[in-house]
């Protein structure tokens, strides 16, 4: 079955929360978006860390880093509730 039908449930998360603890994240994903948008929007996520890896390669910035981790996060969770939704359908 394709994800066609599918949506976010909201189970994706991301970001340390306070003290850097992962007990409870900082950010998640809305309930309700069609699989195949934020399946979209995870791939636009990972081609900006792409290219900030790329560009890491030749300077030295940490504002880089932090972006390209914070991004792949985004993209991360977004997959991961993507996932969640398919692997609970019947």
């Amino acid at each position: 079955m394709s994800e066609e039908g599918f949506k976010t449930t909201g189970v994706g998360v991301f970001g340390e929360g306070e003290n850097g603890t992962r007990a409870e994240r900082l950010f998640r994903v809305e309930p309700g978006h069609d699989a195949p948008f934020a399946l979209e929007q995870a791939a636009l996520l990972m081609g900006c860390v792409s290219k900030l890896t790329q560009d890491m390669l030749f300077e030295q910035d940490e504002t880089m880093v932090l972006a390209a981790h914070y991004l792949s996060g985004m993209a991360k969770a977004l997959v991961e509730d993507v996932a969640h939704s398919m692997m609970q359908a019947p």
